[in-house]
């Protein structure tokens, strides 16, 4: 049986953890974006499909590229950050389906059926994102996940001739906490949950 976690962890993963919209001027290592994978890959998903492909956005060429894509006030915050990931989704993400779930013909369940193949992707990939960001502040990292850019013309940019298309992106670093603001509400319990 597991333990609980302690609440020193416990505030570095939900607590006291926050979205940072700057970060310090501190370099992210190519080891700690691998370091981030492989944690984020045991993150339950459906039938093991692992749907998410990262573009990590460190060089100044590929930031300036994103940033023109996405709405000013988040090109500002992607040109200052030392990463930014495009969490994208593969679609054909059941080809790999043999390998990763080899216990039955799971990519049968997808072939042909492209509303399925839609959920399934951005479901899962969206599962992924977040354990991305988990991933990151259990490395001492932080993040700043946002929507507000084009995803077809990100598409198109970094993942033109690929079967794989964005959901969302995230500034990665060190948080400036200059750069935060009061948190907002987290309602207790009762106001959002039942049991039934």
């Amino acid at each position: 049986m597991n333990m609980p976690l302690n609440d020193a962890a416990l505030d570095q993963l939900f607590r006291t953890a926050r979205t940072y919209n700057g970060y310090l001027d501190t370099p992210v290592s190519e080891a700690q974006l691998e370091a981030i994978w492989d944690l984020l890959k045991f993150g339950p998903t459906s039938a093991n499909c692992l749907p998410a492909r990262i573009m990590w956005c460190v060089s100044q060429d590929a930031k300036e590229k994103l940033a023109a894509l996405a709405m000013p006030a988040n090109g500002a915050k992607i040109l200052k950050a030392p990463v930014t990931a495009i969490i994208g989704m593969d679609m054909a993400f059941y080809e790999q389906l043999p390998d990763l779930f080899p216990h039955t013909d799971a990519r049968s369940w997808f072939v042909g059926n492209d509303q399925l193949i839609e959920k399934t992707a951005f479901r899962n990939s969206s599962l992924q994102g977040a354990y991305f960001i988990m991933a990151a502040r259990a490395l001492g990292l932080d993040t700043g996940a946002m929507s507000g850019f084009s995803n077809d013309a990100v598409d198109a940019a970094f993942f033109a001739g690929t079967t794989v298309k964005s959901n969302f992106i995230s500034t990665l670093g060190y948080g400036d906490p200059a750069s935060i603001f009061e948190r907002s509400p987290r309602p207790d319990f009762d106001r959002f949950n039942t049991i039934a």
